[in-house]
């Protein structure tokens, strides 16, 4: 039976059928019982699993594998991993685009996995024909031409797959979850978190198990686990099809965004309007189920782009590179509010990238042996890492949200900005206890040159790991959180792809701050780093790191106190922006 099309019937029928502009596998109007929430989102969450196992698994070990087993210099696999970091942190911003532009979540999700998985076969085939595999060092010096070129094909289609993957699947996940629904926005909420979890434990596995097996047993080995298990979530991704539901790509959601710029700068002699409701905004009707936003004040040079300059038959007379929607406009000024934020969290992804760099060495230098002689991989201990944001996840959501809710009379708690501030003092805090440990393991270096700081265990690097994993619960989801909620409908793949350049481009600003501190610190005096640890002073790096977290962390409690979320009209009629019809998506 067929949903009722007219406004008075939705409001009678709504709570069966979902009117968000989403389909179900046959393209019709999906019903609320039988599609979308956990039932779907679960079968993503396993591929997401999927994903960072592989991934982690990978990406800790590359520059081990290349060289151990490629018998390549350090400076050369540092730069090849650099390098494919760099492409693989960049390639969501072109998987978000092209999945909200033209192949859909669903079908960019399933494209990506197939190159995903053909990567991870190319892969293993390296380690099991011969003439493909590399050879011993006493063999042959140099790796084998074939071996390196089929090598490097494989990492790179991975690092293709993960450019689709990632900010298509979380955002897919998010789209099984009404916004304007009260009970599914509140599981929307939780599934955030939830996301994280899998997410972390697949990086908990990646770290642990998969470079145990890599180095206990063979890289072969490895990358069969890690191929069987890509396939096993690709069958288990098909196999939820008939619960999803699904967004139709409406074209480039940039193209919108354009238009309101010139026709802002077109109508920039015209008088600002002094009443909003003079403004043009489409009908409810023509808006093909989308969500109508309420105007705001900020950035008013924009609003010239919704002044009608023909009072009868607007619509038919302008062209949308000559009049733009209140709505249209909205969505400009979101994207445009979001870059003081977006510049605000650099910082916070600069202290994160320690942990997967001069953390994980500081471990190559400290005794990792545990019981009966077991030697911890350097590498393993980012698991610490993984489970203190699991740790972290886990509570909020089962413990702060539910008394939060109570206290603040808030759906979330507490706003996304203040979440993703708390992970902040996180950063700061790992930042200060990473100095403190560090200036401790190199008086250990001092006192005993010849065996530095094998005397102490690789467990006093675990309050730092820990502390950072935390300040990931509550920064990392609550900017994933942000950046999906606060984009644009018609772009949340992009809006992922968002965060995601958030930590990309910490990475990136990170090498830089190092190439300076390097070249001010030998101009004045003695670097900071050495050829080795051990002739580095990293403890004033951190103490660096930790005071540039703690300025900016003042600017960003600035920029959050002023920043206007995305109001959403929950009104058919339009022009209204008063009432307890319009809510923020974030209150």
């Amino acid at each position: 039976m067929e949903p009722s099309k007219d406004g008075e019937a939705r409001s009678i029928d709504k709570e069966k059928w979902v009117y968000d502009s989403s389909v179900d596998h046959k393209g019709r109007i999906p019903l609320r019982a039988s599609t979308g929430v956990w039932k779907a989102s679960l079968f993503i969450i396993a591929i997401e699993f999927s994903e960072r196992l592989s991934y982690f698994g990978i990406a800790t070990s590359l520059i081990i594998y290349m060289t151990k087993v490629m018998h390549e210099d350090l400076k050369t696999a540092a730069r090849s991993v650099n390098c494919w970091a760099g492409v693989t942190t960049l390639m969501p911003l072109l998987g978000g685009f092209v999945a909200d532009a033209y192949l859909g979540r669903f079908s960019t999700v399933l494209v990506s996995t197939i190159t995903y998985l053909l990567g991870l076969i190319l892969l293993t085939l390296t380690q099991f024909v011969p003439s493909l595999k590399t050879c011993e060092a006493d063999v042959c010096p140099e790796p084998r031409k074939v071996h390196e070129v089929i090598f490097f094909i494989a990492i790179y289609l991975i690092s293709i797959g993960t450019g689709g993957h990632k900010p298509s699947l979380e955002s897919f996940g998010a789209d099984q979850f009404d916004d304007d629904h009260i009970e599914e926005r509140r599981k929307k909420m939780s599934y955030f978190n939830w996301w994280s979890f899998g997410l972390c434990s697949g990086v908990l596995l990646g770290v642990t198990l998969i470079v145990y097996v890599q180095d206990h047993m063979s890289w072969g080995a490895a990358d069969i686990v890690l191929t069987v298990v890509m396939a096993l979530s690709l069958v288990i991704f098909i196999v939820g099809r008939p619960f999803y539901r699904f967004r139709v790509p409406k074209g480039s959601p940039l193209t919108p965004m354009l238009q309101v710029l010139v026709a802002a700068m077109k109508k920039r002699n015209l008088p600002n309007p002094s009443n909003p409701d003079d403004l043009y905004e489409a009908p409810k009707s023509q808006m093909d189920q989308g969500r109508l936003l309420c105007h705001t004040h900020k950035l008013k040079f924009l609003d010239k782009a919704a002044v009608l300059e023909y009072k009868e038959n607007a619509a038919e007379k302008q062209n949308p590179w000559r009049l733009a929607t209140v709505t249209e406009v909205e969505e400009m000024k979101l994207i445009l509010n979001m870059i003081p934020i977006w510049i605000a969290t650099l910082p916070f992804g600069i202290c994160v990238a320690q942990a997967s760099t001069f953390f994980i060495k500081q471990c190559t230098t400290m005794n990792r042996k545990i019981a009966n002689g077991f030697l911890i991989p350097p590498a393993s201990i980012f698991a610490l890492a993984a489970i203190g944001m699991i740790i972290s996840v886990t509570i909020y959501e089962k413990v702060l949200v539910p008394v939060l809710r109570r206290l603040t009379r808030n759906e979330r708690g507490i706003p996304i900005l203040q979440r993703i501030g708390i992970g902040m003092l996180f950063s700061i805090a790992s930042m200060v206890v990473s100095a403190m440990v560090e200036r401790k393991r190199l008086s250990v270096v001092e006192k005993d040159p010849l065996k530095g700081s094998l005397s102490m265990s690789v467990f006093w690097l675990a309050p730092q790991f820990f502390i950072t994993g935390i300040g990931d619960g509550f920064t990392l989801v609550g900017l994933q959180e942000y950046f999906y909620d606060q984009v644009p409908d018609s772009m949340r793949s992009l809006g992922i792809a968002f965060y995601l350049s958030v930590i990309g481009a910490a990475n990136f600003v990170s090498s830089l701050l190092i190439t300076v501190v390097d070249h001010v610190t030998e101009k004045y005096g003695k670097s900071w780093f050495g050829k080795d640890l051990n002739s580095s002073r990293l403890d004033n790096f951190y103490w660096l790191l930790a005071g540039i977290a703690t300025t900016n962390m003042i600017i960003y409690v600035l920029l959050a106190k002023q920043y206007s979320y995305k109001n959403v009209n929950r009104k058919v009629a339009v022009g209204d922006c008063s009432g307890d019809d319009w809510i923020s998506s974030v209150a």
